[in-house]
């Protein structure tokens, strides 16, 4: 199907070129330099489509190295072009010239360095004789006529250097093209590829689209795998590049295959003259990384183009010559980046494998949350003839990228073939792990723990088992034991950076639903360390980070809580893949915090529909998670149920600490379906699960959402709990209780601005809708629309926010709260006694209800009622 591709992110430069041709500014039009295919010939066309429909008569004149031969070529479609040369010219411009009885003139010239001489000095006369306003477009670093050049260099023409698009732009124009929101992670890597060239990213989506690798999953637009290059795209690339002429062409394949190049290297390879040579064709560009003189590829689309065709034998040798350049050039040290670039250059060239380079290259690309190059590397160490080291490499790759079964199938082979109680250590953690979160089989983990740890000799041997089962038992919803044992570990000083960062993964989770923000303030730092130091903690920092953010929001400070996610996101952002995604669920839940709903669904569907494909991952869980609530949030009540369908259907062990969390969603879908006494119920349900499980934050979380929803039974427990919970929420919470207890507006006001200097802009919208209420009952008109306006400017700030309360504010309509919630069920289209079965009272009492309504609002049928709450 063919889409239509709009103008997009070039508002700056029609702006520029409306002000260009206006005779005011004193010239007579203007030149759009660029690159090809960069949209320099859609400006210029739409340039004249203005001028058009403002009454000038346009022309359109092409540059064209057919035409560059013949005197006058271009012209060849406005005038006779055969005779005397200074008489065409001169016929040139008394035809485009506008007689006295017409408009104005506007003439555009495309590609008008291919000019011929003779046009060119035509569209020179046009100018310096304001004969008619000029729009002609050229690409840069082509040679152009000098009457051409004259025009801008001598002033008669303003100049305006048209650039790529940006990423946001090209993220714009891709939702534009698409009708729907763009994977970001998608529209980085088309922007990467196509360098922001309008013409390419039109080509390679259209391609893309029609091989179904860029499809639409749950509302999102994602690109997977890597590009095909269709024939008509390859075509404009090859024919942009040019002839590639003897040694050039092996400067160009080399960097198609391997590139950056240290120069050094490269001529070694080549010879320098070939690489000045492409240089100067503007193949090959040069940059300073450090003190490195580095060559690469002038644009992403030559290397897919050459490598698309290039043979797999010339392919392979190119490879085997780079990787063994790169090793024996002292020049480039064996760091993490060089490792893992020789290891996959060797590994897809003509060289023997080393199976230790690929296990060591596969380390540092898992440490570098790319599992899938890491597995790839792992699995061909062992196909290679790699042993334990490789097997259990491979086997972590695996069960990160939720392929769980295969990895247990290595990991049992392993256990049984292990020799000695050290080996058999070695396989029991990433077993039990694998077994616990990937598998979801928990008693089957907790006996490999068992086994090993019966087999330990020494505190040395049993730090690491106790550490992972004190994360067992923080994901198990039992913080006292967790907390208890993460931080026994971390006192005996453990080496084992894995060790490390599951006894710190223990400590902050079950620290932040008991409400100990400073032992997570401790701790978090102490895990992310070791997270960065080896292959196998690395990718654990992301639960970290999730934990972390938990406690953030219980405890309420949240000032920190977007740096935590973004920390997290920065070292993920160029990685596809499951971190890429852990990463953006972490910036949505970072977003729904802090009260920014519609930013935070925008996050969360983007990783939602990553996730969608992968095999159960506790970020899935996770990501649906919060994104119910987000969307709850936002009004948006049958997207958040039926994400909340999904959430509850996936049950696994590991998610049993959020299960407050889980009904809490479920008490915001029954809210933004107007079932407030439903709503309430289950975030009373949350918190008495969490006082069950010893968790008081938790508890004192789930309480204050109650009191959102108009609870004032609970002020005392919260009170209680402010003197357990350390941070800000838990006194905020317990203030707000008490003011929604005494219906006291002023102090409903005073906590809303409590809320908001806190950073929580969603409960002091809240707290000020409440004190509305708090007025009105007094008849305190003036006090409820000034309470009114702050709720208003605040879900403004929380980008639309409406719950229940909000809604009741914005127009408040003289219904109590149990006369409000039958009336918005009767407008979703419920029956009297589906409501009675929903709020568990008599139909009788439902009929009771509206009847009262009706006779206070002066409405008689039922669907008056959708209208009078629409109207809020």
């Amino acid at each position: 199907m063919a889409r239509d591709w709009p103008l997009a992110g070039r508002d700056e430069e029609l702006r520029f070129i409306a002000a260009a041709m206006r005779p005011a500014t004193g010239t007579a039009g203007l030149v759009l330099a660029g690159a090809a295919g960069v949209g320099k010939t859609r400006l210029a066309r739409e340039a004249l489509a203005l001028a058009g429909e403002r009454g000038a008569a346009v022309h359109w004149v092409l540059g064209t190295a057919s035409a560059g031969a013949m005197p006058l070529g271009a012209f060849a479609g406005v005038l006779d072009v055969h005779g005397d040369p200074a008489r065409l010219v001169r016929r040139a411009v008394e035809t485009l010239a506008p007689s006295p009885e017409s408009g104005p003139v506007v003439v555009g010239v495309d590609d008008a360095h291919l000019l011929d001489d003779l046009s060119a000095m035509a569209v020179h006369q046009l100018v310096v004789r304001s004969a008619a306003t000029v729009v002609l477009t050229l690409r840069t670093g082509e040679p152009a006529p000098d009457a051409v050049t004259a025009l801008w260099k001598d002033e008669h023409l303003q100049r305006l250097e048209i650039q790529p698009l940006s990423e946001a732009e090209t993220a714009a124009l891709l939702e534009a093209v698409l009708g729907g929101p763009v994977d970001s992670g998608s529209a980085g890597r088309l922007w990467s590829l196509t360098g922001g060239n309008a013409l390419f990213l039109r080509h390679l989506v259209d391609g893309e689209l029609e091989a179904g690798r860029l499809g639409r999953i749950q509302e999102v637009w994602r690109w997977s795998d890597s590009p095909a290059i269709s024939a008509e795209l390859a075509e404009i690339v090859r024919r942009q590049m040019g002839e590639l002429p003897g040694r050039m062409h092996d400067v160009v394949d080399l960097l198609a295959v391997g590139e950056p190049l240290d120069i050094g290297l490269l001529t070694g390879l080549t010879d320098g003259q070939a690489v000045e040579e492409a240089e100067a064709r503007r193949l090959v560009r040069t940059d300073i990384d450090g003190r490195r003189f580095q060559a690469r590829l002038a644009h992403p689309l030559y290397g897919e183009v050459r490598r698309g065709e290039m043979g797999l034998v010339r392919a392979r040798r190119l490879r085997g010559l780079i990787a063994t350049a790169l090793a024996d050039d002292g020049r480039n040290p064996d760091g993490p980046d060089g490792v893992v670039r020789r290891a996959v250059l060797a590994l897809d060239s003509d060289l023997e494998p080393d199976p230790a380079l690929f296990v060591a290259a596969a380390h540092h690309a898992i440490r570098l949350f790319d599992l899938a190059l890491g597995e790839r590397l792992a699995r061909a160490a062992v196909v290679a003839g790699g042993e334990f080291d490789a097997k259990l490499t491979l086997a972590y790759a695996l069960s990160w990228l939720s392929k769980g079964v295969e990895a247990e199938q290595i990991l049992s082979e392993l256990d049984a073939a292990a020799c000695g109680a050290g080996a058999r250590a070695r396989v029991a953690i990433p077993r039990a792990a694998n077994l616990f979160w990937t598998l979801g089989r928990a008693t089957e983990a907790e006996a490999v723990l068992n086994t090993a740890a019966s087999e330990a000799h020494d505190e040395h041997g049993l730090a690491p088992l106790a550490a992972v089962r004190a994360a067992f038992d923080a994901a198990l919803g039992r913080p006292r034991p967790a907390l208890d044992a993460g931080m026994r570990v971390l006192a005996s000083s453990p080496t084992n950076d894995q060790t490390v960062i599951m006894a710190a993964c223990a400590v902050v989770a079950a620290a932040a639903v008991m409400g100990r923000i400073d032992d997570v303030r401790r701790t978090a730092p102490v895990g992310y360390r070791a997270a960065a130091r080896s292959f196998d903690a690395g990718v654990m920092s992301f639960g970290l980070g999730d934990f972390h953010i938990l406690a953030l929001r219980l405890s309420g400070d949240l000032r920190e809580i977007e740096q935590v996610a973004r920390d997290r996101r920065m070292h993920s952002a160029d990685v596809p893949g499951p971190a890429y995604l852990m990463g953006l669920v972490l910036l949505g839940q970072a977003a729904l915090a802090t009260g920014q709903v519609r930013t935070a669904a925008r996050w969360l569907r983007e990783a939602r529909a990553g996730l969608t494909s992968v095999a159960a991952h506790e970020f899935r869980f996770r990501c649906r998670l919060h994104l119910t609530q987000a969307l709850a949030m936002a009004g948006n009540a049958v997207a958040a149920r039926a994400v909340l369908a999904e959430l509850e259907a996936e049950r696994h062990p590991a998610y049993t600490l959020l299960e407050p969390d889980t009904l809490l969603a479920r008490a915001w879908v029954a809210a933004a379906e107007g079932a407030t006494t439903e709503a309430t119920a289950a975030a009373r349900g949350a918190a008495a699960l969490a006082l069950d499980r010893g968790a008081p934050a938790y508890e004192m979380f789930a309480l204050q959402t109650a009191v959102f929803f108009g609870d004032r039974t609970v002020a005392g427990r919260l009170a209680e709990l402010a003197t357990v919970v350390r941070g800000p929420r838990s006194p905020a919470a317990a203030a707000h209780a008490a003011a929604l207890a005494e219906h006291d507006g002023d102090a409903l006001m005073s906590v809303s601005a409590r809320w908001e200097q806190m950073g929580d802009p969603l409960a002091a919208a809240e707290a000020a809708a409440q004190a509305v209420g708090a007025y009105s009952r007094r008849g305190l008109r003036g006090s409820a629309n000034t309470a009114a306006g702050r709720a208003h400017h605040l879900a403004s700030i929380c980008e639309g926010a409406r719950t229940p309360n909000l809604v009741a504010a914005a127009r408040p309509l003289p219904l109590t709260g149990r006369e409000r919630e039958i009336v918005t069920l009767v407008a979703q289209g419920l029956s009297n006694r589906e409501i009675a079965a929903r709020l568990v009272v008599s139909v009788r009492t439902v009929e009771g209800h509206l009847y009262r309504v009706g006779n206070k609002l002066g409405v008689n049928d039922r669907g008056e009622f959708a209208a009078l709450l629409h109207g809020e």
